[in-house]
């Protein structure tokens, strides 16, 4: 990309905002943004992420600055050393999951600090085609969100549905909402069949019962059909317990859930659930009283926590470049046994007296990394439901133990094909030996070599793979990274301001 990238994009949103007729000021306006930002941007002093320019290109209706046009590639040049520090963004499961739950209340939802995702973009779009108002505040992606009277799910954005998997998380409150719904089967990372069998066993207490034929989840409710006993989860997982979290809320008696997860983006739905008027105890356990209200009408304000899958990014990106950087409001409570794994591995770090988020419950710290000659462990690395180590971070420590001396055997037992993508690592000069779709050995150390890939179509793969390129040798070319932009804001741009080179574009 030419040095006047930045000042020729700039020059181009300036004439198409002179074409419309538009000040700054107003542009801003329409941006949710400062007149000083749209001044900076317009001279070339500001980094902009694709969308933000799909964004701009919407706001003045040109096609000049419009960035649709094929996907995306990132352009690496390693080996690189990063400094500096960097704040963790919130974490983009619990912003999908408070989205879902909006739509429990009937009066106006504030969400702080969003994740400005592509997965957020696609359930923003399947809730205002429901007749939804959403709309970005500010600079600090505060969103406002306020829901109609009535639903009108006859309108649902099957386009925008189908691309994400949060979608199955509508279930749980438009129970309450409607006798009879479609929705469309959820699309998202390719990892195996998930089925949605876990889901029904948490709602058909609630009266619900779901056909799936011709690409659609067809929903009817059985009002006269209620909880009766203990609700027991028959995996712990996630989103299954946030449906079934969500069916409780505006079920007017008590509901007991056991086997529940009580991960990070579960914690913070209950508590924004609290806010809302929901009774819950038993948060951070596996199992939760849930006393739920008839009805809710109430303002809210929330700000989700921050994200650990997040921030191990960043500490697996310190790792395997050998640098030393400083990782700042990372949510401990969630990081704690990777931390431990990684401190038998040899990292060395120091950690900061904890603070508390601003939901007023997560335990935060900064971490600071220092350079370190790790070893492999003594045991396998495998995941484990809340508090073991978490399943979206399993793939971080593939690339770990690629710089790390010694043989690592990783176990990601959770999803059937994903731990096939990580033998991507070979064609930087990994050393990956796949025994079979859930068991990896990796021997280390490794030099990586710069080279060509086709991104992953899964999501924590595809950015082990970006953070392998970081400590190659030479330039590296990452095809094809819209999986990426699902699960991260702007990570190419972020790991360039602790000194990474990585440059994206199209093909022309």
């Amino acid at each position: 990309m030419p040095d006047d990238y930045k000042g020729r994009i700039g020059n181009l949103i300036r004439d198409a905002r002179k074409h419309r007729g538009l000040t700054q000021s107003q542009l801003a306006e329409r941006l949710s943004t400062s007149q000083s930002a749209i001044n900076r941007i317009e001279k070339g002093h500001q980094n902009l992420s694709l969308e933000m320019l799909a964004r701009i290109g919407a706001a003045v209706d040109s096609e000049i600055v419009a960035v649709g046009a094929g996907p995306t590639h990132l352009r690496i040049q390693g080996p690189t050393t990063l400094s500096g520090s960097i704040d963790v963004k919130t974490s983009k499961n619990a912003g999908v999951a408070l989205l879902c739950a909006s739509l429990l209340n009937r009066g106006r939802t504030t969400l702080r600090k969003v994740a400005r995702i592509e997965e957020v973009n696609r359930l923003l779009e399947v809730l205002e085609s429901l007749g939804v108002q959403t709309k970005w505040l500010n600079d600090d992606n505060d969103l406002e969100i306020v829901p109609p009277k009535d639903l009108d799910l006859s309108r649902i954005d099957e386009a925008a549905a189908r691309r994400t998997r949060s979608v199955i998380m509508f279930l749980g409150p438009l129970l309450h909402r409607a006798d009879a719904f479609d929705l469309p089967y959820a699309g998202g990372c390719n990892l195996g069949t998930r089925t949605v069998e876990p889901h029904m066993s948490a709602l058909r207490p609630f009266g619900l019962e779901v056909k799936a034929t011709d690409g659609m989840y067809h929903a009817q409710v059985n009002r006269a059909i209620v909880p009766g006993r203990p609700i027991v989860l028959t995996e712990r997982g996630d989103t299954v317990t946030e449906n079934a979290l969500m069916a409780a809320a505006l079920h007017a008696g008590t509901t007991t859930i056991r086997n529940a997860s009580s991960n990070y983006m579960v914690q913070d739905l209950c508590f924004y659930l609290q806010k809302l008027g929901v009774s819950i105890e038993g948060v951070g356990t596996t199992t939760l009283r849930v006393t739920g209200v008839e009805t809710i009408d109430v303002d809210v304000d929330y700000a989700p926590s921050e994200d650990p899958i997040e921030a191990m990014s960043l500490l697996a990106a310190a790792i395997v470049t050998k640098s030393s950087i400083t990782i700042r409001r990372a949510p401990i409570e969630f990081l704690e046994i990777e931390l431990a794994v990684l401190s038998e591995m040899g990292l060395q770090y120091h950690q900061s007296e904890e603070y508390v988020a601003l939901n007023g419950h997560t335990r935060l710290v900064d971490i600071e990394t220092r350079p370190s000659q790790l070893h492999a462990p003594l045991d396998k690395i495998h995941p484990m439901p809340f508090p073991g180590l978490n399943i979206d971070n399993l793939p971080f420590f593939a690339v770990i133990a690629a710089v790390a001396q010694g043989q690592t055997f990783l176990h990601d037992w959770v999803y059937e094909n994903r731990a096939i993508y990580l033998t991507e690592l070979t064609k930087l000069g990994g050393q990956v030996k796949l025994l079979d779709p859930h068991r990896v050995m990796i021997e280390g150390p490794t030099s990586f070599s710069g080279a060509e890939l086709i991104c992953p179509p899964a999501l924590r793969p595809a950015v082990v793979i970006l953070l392998a390129m970081l400590a190659a040798k030479g330039t590296s070319v990452l095809r094809g990274t819209y999986v990426i932009h699902r699960g991260y804001e702007d990570l190419a741009e972020r790991l360039n301001t602790l000194g990474a080179n990585i440059e994206t574009f199209r093909d022309i």
